[in-house]
């Protein structure tokens, strides 16, 4: 009599807190509906955001600057971009202790070249030591 009862118990205690074949068929229907959600909300957000498009391939390389005067330098840099592309630039000179002196932002125009040699002078203020792209961006 002793399994019977234990029996009887378990299927009680099954009963009192939901665990019957019918409650776990109901549980995974909601795990999969919400994981299915999550899956969907998350690929709509990739999409949205243009996380899953190709990125835009450009690229832009020091190659040289030149000291003008104690309040000048020239930088020279090699820009790859998508043809018809208009970009940005920003373009720095440091000194000696590779602070800041001189910053400009340059435009830089569409093309129907994809490389191309740019260069910029920039106003400082101090004698320069280095020039070079701090970065490019699309606009």
């Amino acid at each position: 009599m002793p399994a019977a009862s234990s029996n009887a118990t378990g299927t009680d205690l099954d009963a009192r807190y939901g665990r019957s074949p019918k409650a776990k068929r109901n549980n995974r229907v909601i795990v999969v509906t919400v994981a299915i959600g999550f899956v969907a909300v998350f690929t709509a957000w990739l999409v949205w955001g243009g996380l899953l498009e190709a990125p835009a391939q450009f690229e832009a390389k020091d190659t040289g600057y030149e000291i003008i005067d104690d309040s000048s330098v020239t930088v020279h840099w090699q820009f790859n971009v998508p043809e018809n592309t208009d970009a940005r630039c920003a373009v720095q000179a440091l000194n000696s202790t590779f602070a800041i002196i001189g910053w400009k932002v340059v435009d830089v125009p569409a093309s129907d070249l994809r490389n191309r040699e740019l260069s910029e002078t920039i106003r400082t203020t101090e004698q320069a030591v280095s020039g070079l792209i701090y970065r490019c961006w699309l606009t």
